[in-house]
This record gives structure tokens, C-alpha cells and sequence, in this order.
């Protein structure tokens, strides 16, 4: 549910009368189509069915565990094309941890309580048996349709019934069974697990045996779940856009909160671009058919021929410098936690530019760029920045890198039997070093603003734009490359995805400003 935030208005295009009626009002006095301004530059290919505003509405525990899973389900399709590298790992806790603490405690007993039951005179195999009914769920759930072969042996070699005869009458023979299981998990594990089988081979106490018996299974699980994911991206990337716009259509009709945080992100964008005009007061452009904008910001300059492209791509860079704390778009929220690392990232590489930069220009490029002492200095940056609490204000980091710069530059022009650095140069560069700390420090600004004009390249289109770095960023080449090209495959499958709800969104507030203009 946090997904959404507040009462969603109508945007649909031609949902209703009102609306439409609204529609031809507003494009009248210009006499034009209200597509005119955004054709061909945003994704609108299907109008999005924005459900009308309607008072909160209470939902019940199964439609908020519904809905809950419905948010599951995207994010985990989203995760799945976006990350490459998305797979399920093993969960473990903090050894000192409460919930590990909590969950040793809870299979002790359960383990306590089987060992139990299996040395009494004659053995109780209520709990084994229940045991022996998962593994055999578990091993079947392994297989893949084709191996019917395999399903009818492992039917036939854990028969639950004659398995509770066998515990009725005495006769259960858990070691034999949990040899069978073995030869079974070993035939059908990734080869990661192999050892892990054949260590358990080894183990001839019954308990423990099937202790570890239900790990590796788990392990085997999760396994396939990653094996199907690998098999299942190509298929998930080509679909991945209908299904994500489908779903979030979806929990629109669910939950009818307006994109307040979205609108209001893309009407500072189109604020930031704009050259004149004035956005009006929501109060003017409030019906069932527009955005509502919140009236603290009552007039912007907007222009009314404001391109939809130039506008997007501003909204996407304003989200490289997003204040802590700030409403996130809602369009934007599965993408939150890499579009914050990513910010790090530009910090980072902004720092590490600027500090590569001064340092040279103060000590010479031939003995800064000598025997890799860049390079050296890069990676000490890196070690020093990774971590650091704030890395937009990074002072005392700053005090620490100028002490190795000075030592790595020293080292240097020994090895070239050159004379150290003076104290005046040395306090000059220190100086230097630390001033670029501040925020309107002119060396950092012009970092900044190369860094930021290459990212914005990177919202192009592959092929249609080249990426050529701007001076003074080689030192960070490989690593500014990479953020570019995780920012550009981002966005532009948001891009994709949300195309139609920013059309509606800029087609509104570029009509209602152009409305303000005509009365005016």
C-alpha cells in the first residue's frame, strides 16, 4: 500500500463525458490537437485507465494481503529484467542475533522433541513420518514434466502407506530410506551440491541425517527457483513491459490514490526546462480529468510547447540528486534503492575526478600520471569513500586523501630522484584538496556539470546519441561509463513501462498552462 499515497484524480483520456468535454474546452482556444506537442516522444501507446477520485475506501486483511502480493509479484518480474544478477540466496543471521537465537532455539527443541520419540521402546515414528512426507513432496516438486520415470520410482520407493504399516508393525527402516533419498538428491542436485551429498553419506545418526537431509533440500529448492529464473529472463524481458504496466494498471483499479508524488515530480521537471509561461493554481485546473497539483507551488513557469522528451529525461536526472526524505514518484518506487545507489556512485566519481584533477594540475601531469600513481590513488579513494556516512560532505575524508596524495606523489618523485614537494606546495594542494568539500567549490561544480551533461546522454537511445566523455573525466572513464549505462538501461524501461501515464500527466499540465496564458 505504500505504493500509493493519496486519492487518485481521473486521467483517463476518454473515460467520460466530463472529462472529455474538458478535454476540447481546453484545446479549443489554441485550436489544436492535444497530441500535437508530444507525438513520437514518450511511450503512448495505450491511454491508461485512471480510475476517478472516490473517498478512501477501507480494505479488508485479504485485500490488503492481495494487493501486498500483487506489489510482490511486479517487483519480483521488475527485479528479475532489471538485475542481472537477481537470484535467491540462503538467509543467515547474525550468529548473536536475536532471530538467529530465536531460530536454534525453535529447531533444538523440534529436533529434541524427533530424537525423543524415535529412542522410545517401541519408536514413535509420528513426527519421521511426517518428515519422510515432505521430503517426498519436496524431491517431486524437483522434477521437471518430462520425467515421469522418476516420479513413478520415488512414488513407489516412499509409498506413504506401506511407510505407516511399516512404523505400525516396528519394521520402519529410516537409514535405508534416507539412502534411497540420498541417491535420489544426488541424482537430481546442481553440481554445487555434490559435496555437500556425499558428506552426508557419512552421517549415521538418524536425527542428524534428516537435519541435514532438509537443509540440502532447501538448498536444492532454491536452486531451481534461480535455474528457472535464468531460463525465464529472455521470455520476461520481452514481455516485462506489458506485464508491468498491466499489473501496476491493475493496483491502480485497486487502489484509487492519485499520482500526486509523480505529477508533482514531473511539473518541477518541466519548471526546471521551461523558458515562460505560468503553470496555474490547481484550483483552476481541478476536475475529474486533471492532475491534482498541490498549492503550495500555485504558480510555475511551465511552457506550453515544452517538449514531453526534454522534460522526462530532466525528471530522471532530478532523481541523481533526490533530497533524503522527499516523496518518492510512485512510478519510480521499485527502482528507489538503485537509483539512490547510483546517486552514491555520481558522488563518488564526482569526488575522485576533482581530487585526480587538482592534484595533477598542481603537481604536474608527468610526475601525477608516472609508474600508475593515478591509478593507485583511485583505488585508495575508492577504499576511503566506500561506506562513509555522508559522502556528500566528505571533510574529514577529504583531509585523508590529501594525505596520501601528497605521500603517493612524494614516493614518486623519489623513484625518479626528483626533490620532494616544497611545504608551500604541499599546503597549496592540501588547501586545495580540502576545499572541495564545499558545495560551491568551482573545480567540484565543473565536475559536476560534465558528469551530469554525459548522464544526460546516457537517456538517449542506443545509436542515436554517441556518448563522447567530457575532458577531465578519463581518470574515472570505466567507472562513469558504467553508471551511464546502468542509469540509461533504467530509465529507459521505466520510460517504457510508465509512457502513457507521463503523456496524460504532461498533457495536462501543458493544457491547463496554456489555458492560464489564454485568459491572461
Amino acid at each position: 500500500s505504500c505504493l500509493f499515497r493519496n486519492k487518485m484524480p481521473n486521467l483517463k483520456g476518454s473515460s467520460s463525458d466530463s472529462n472529455d468535454s474538458e478535454n476540447r474546452n481546453c484545446n479549443s482556444k489554441k485550436g489544436r490537437d492535444p497530441e500535437d506537442n508530444h507525438s513520437g516522444d514518450i511511450p503512448n501507446l495505450c491511454p491508461p485507465n485512471i480510475p476517478p477520485s472516490d473517498p478512501p475506501q477501507i480494505l479488508s486483511v485479504s485485500e490488503l494481503m492481495e494487493t501486498a502480493n500483487e506489489v510482490s509479484k511486479m517487483t519480483i518480474a521488475h527485479e528479475i529484467v532489471i538485475n542481472q544478477d537477481f537470484k535467491f540466496q540462503e538467509l543467515n543471521f547474525s550468529p548473536n542475533s536475536l532471530e538467529s537465537r530465536v531460530k536454534e532455539t525453535l529447531h533444538k527443541a523440534f529436533w529434541d522433541s524427533l530424537r525423543e520419540q524415535l529412542t522410545k521402546m517401541p519408536p514413535d515414528y509420528t513426527h519421521a513420518i511426517k518428515l519422510l512426507q515432505e521430503i517426498k513432496e519436496t524431491l517431486l516438486s524437483l522434477l521437471l514434466p518430462r520425467q515421469t520415470h522418476l516420479r513413478s520410482q520415488i512414488e513407489e520407493a516412499l509409498d506413504m502407506d506401506l511407510i505407516k504399516q511399516e512404523a505400525e508393525h516396528g519394521a520402519l527402516d529410516i537409514p535405508f530410506l534416507a539412502t534411497y533419498i540420498l541417491g535420489m538428491m544426488a541424482m537430481l542436485c546442481a553440481p554445487v551440491r555434490d559435496e555437500e551429498i556425499q558428506t552426508l553419506r557419512l552421517v549415521t545418526d538418524p536425527v542428524h541425517l534428516l537435519r541435514w537431509i532438509f537443509r540440502v533440500l532447501n538448498l536444492m529448492k532454491m536452486d531451481m527457483v534461480n535455474f528457472t529464473i535464468q531460463t525465464l529472463r529472455p521470455h520476461l524481458q520481452e514481455h516485462s513491459v506489458q506485464y508491468e504496466r498491466k499489473k501496476f494498471q491493475e493496483l491502480l483499479n485497486k487502489l484509487p490514490c492519485s499520482l500526486t508524488c509523480t505529477t508533482e515530480w514531473l511539473r518541477n521537471a518541466a519548471a526546471e526546462v521551461s523558458a515562460s509561461g505560468l503553470l496555474p493554481s490547481s484550483s483552476s485546473c481541478e476536475n475529474n480529468g486533471s492532475p491534482a497539483l498541490p498549492s503550495s507551488v500555485a504558480y510555475r513557469e511551465v511552457s506550453s510547447v515544452c517538449s514531453p522528451t526534454a522534460v522526462l529525461n530532466q525528471a530522471y536526472m532530478d532523481l541523481l540528486h533526490w533530497e533524503p526524505g522527499k516523496a518518492y514518484p510512485e512510478t519510480m518506487l521499485m527502482d528507489k534503492a538503485r537509483l539512490d545507489a547510483l546517486q552514491e556512485e555520481v558522488h563518488q566519481i564526482t569526488i575522485i575526478a576533482a581530487v585526480l584533477l587538482v592534484s595533477s594540475s598542481t603537481c604536474g601531469n608527468g610526475v601525477f600520471n608516472s609508474l600508475g600513481c593515478g591509478e593507485r590513488l583511485k583505488q585508495i579513494m575508492k577504499a576511503l569513500l566506500d561506506g562513509l556516512p555522508d559522502v556528500h560532505n566528505p571533510s574529514n575524508t577529504l583531509l585523508d586523501i590529501s594525505n596520501q596524495v601528497h605521500q603517493e606523489v612524494n614516493k614518486i618523485l623519489l623513484q625518479l630522484q626528483c626533490p620532494a614537494l616544497s611545504p608551500d606546495k604541499v599546503a597549496l594542494l592540501k588547501g586545495q584538496l580540502k576545499s572541495l568539500a564545499e558545495k560551491d567549490n568551482a573545480v567540484r561544480i565543473l565536475i559536476e556539470q560534465r558528469i551530469q551533461a554525459f548522464l544526460r546522454h546516457c537517456l538517449t537511445p542506443v545509436g542515436q546519441n554517441p556518448k563522447v566523455l567530457p575532458q577531465g573525466l578519463v581518470p574515472v572513464q570505466e567507472e562513469l561509463l558504467k553508471v551511464g549505462q546502468k542509469f540509461g538501461s533504467l530509465t529507459n524501461h521505466n520510460r517504457q513501462v510508465f509512457g502513457p501515464y507521463y503523456s496524460t500527466i504532461l498533457r495536462k499540465l501543458t493544457d491547463c498552462a496554456t489555458s492560464a496564458q489564454d485568459g491572461a
